[in-house]
């Protein structure tokens, strides 16, 4: 346990004027090298925090928790007004969505574009479409004239589609009829255009109501998934289990995470490596701490010596020198700490780094640091500064006393 004595010995050898003014010189190095390292990986960290927040909210804005689907996609699922209500009682489901999905041919006044057009209830909206950039999700209750139809910004842009114009789709897929299948081209109008950010969804997606999609892709009462939203995403796991069970042996359930297993995957290794970079920020910290301790013993070597004359045992002397590598990396550590924090408050508050929307899908870098990391930011580079003292503390208790005042 360090003691009064220690820590006060310890405090002053860091604060005292000295002849060799170059080790004063490199304690302040040590401290602000310890600084940077933590800074660094707050901010460094807090960046891949923000990034995975926002691309994980969009993503799952624009997709389901949980998605529910024959294992046979041409099946469909046939008994789905049976299992809705079903699965709404699952504990943490907030809202289950049927959805049928069919890959169409959107052809307008510029060119023709290959999309995915998905049918969905009127009565829930999906989370992309609560919020559209033209237009709004009501109109594809209106019955009167074509059936409505909201397409993602890119694909009008493609395709030449304004607010309130006639699309062509086109369904492969078809009708059959006595002379075989027959290809489907029903008019629809455009009645709204979502944006995510995103340039899949904004390019390839489009909406319609549960109903048009069906008479378009000449099916009866039929969805393709049943889109469960949840209270706690990170329940998924065990909620699709429970969906399973509920369904039965055709369908099977995929979750968010095993969705976007590649991109959460990039981004858990983005963070390891960014981790271990910087981190050697701070092994040159804990080396400067080594380089100004040796120094220190060297210079402090009559001191030591009278020292222990006078009583002080080598234990005591050992924690001086731990103390002074740990004052140097505690001192280090709070002031990265409170740099790192504030530049990553401020940075995301008031949006310091812009991007081109339309490259990185945000308008500007997102900051987002948590308390977590700086935990065991802090426990590391303290850990880190500690070691760095216990071949200089060993040195000083070899130091012997007569030797070193036999000529003072």
């Amino acid at each position: 346990m360090l003691q009064r004595f220690e820590f006060f010995v310890a405090s002053r050898y860091l604060r005292a004027k000295r002849k060799q003014a170059v080790i004063s010189v490199i304690t302040v190095i040590s401290i602000a090298g310890v600084a940077a390292g933590v800074m660094a990986l707050v901010i460094a960290l807090a960046i891949n925090n923000g990034f995975r927040n926002t691309l994980q909210r969009s993503l799952l804005g624009a997709t389901a928790h949980i998605t529910l689907q024959a294992k046979d996609p041409a099946d469909g699922i046939p008994n789905w007004r049976d299992l809705d209500p079903k699965l709404r009682k699952l504990e943490h489901v907030v809202s289950a969505s049927p959805g049928l999905y069919g890959t169409v041919l959107l052809t307008g006044p510029l060119q023709s574009s290959g999309g995915v057009l998905k049918g969905v209830p009127l009565d829930r909206p999906p989370d992309l479409l609560a919020k559209l950039k033209q237009g709004s999700f009501a109109r594809l209750s209106d019955t009167r004239g074509l059936p409505g139809i909201i397409l993602g910004a890119r694909l009008a842009q493609s395709t030449g589609m304004l607010l309130n114009s006639v699309i062509n789709v086109i369904s492969p897929q078809g009708e059959l009829t006595p002379m075989g299948p027959h290809i489907s081209r029903v008019p629809f109008r455009v009645v709204g255009i979502f944006e995510t950010g995103f340039f899949d969804i904004d390019n390839g997606w489009a909406f319609t109501s549960l109903k048009s999609a069906q008479q378009l892709f000449a099916v009866q009462d039929l969805v393709s998934t049943i889109d469960l939203k949840l209270d706690d995403i990170y329940r998924a796991p065990e909620v699709a289990k429970a969906a399973e069970r509920v369904a039965g042996p055709k369908l099977v359930a995929n979750t968010w995470m095993e969705q976007f297993r590649q991109i959460l995957t990039a981004l858990n290794m983005e963070k390891i490596v960014t981790a271990v970079t910087i981190g050697l920020i701070q092994l040159v910290g804990a080396l400067n701490i080594l380089i100004t301790l040796i120094m220190m013993v060297m210079e402090k070597n009559r001191d030591i010596a009278i020292l222990m004359s006078m009583g002080a045992r080598r234990e005591q002397i050992r924690k001086i020198f731990m103390a002074q590598g740990v004052l140097i990396g505690v001192v280090g550590t709070v002031i990265g700490l409170t740099l790192g924090y504030s530049i990553s408050y401020f940075a995301d508050r008031y949006h310091w780094l812009p991007l081109d929307q339309d490259v990185y899908a945000v308008s500007y870098v997102p900051f987002a640091a948590r308390w977590v990391d700086g935990i065991w930011i802090g426990a590391t580079a303290i850990l880190v500064s500690f070691v760095a003292t216990l071949y200089p503390a060993r040195r000083a208790t070899m130091i012997l006393p007569v030797e070193s005042l036999r000529y003072e």
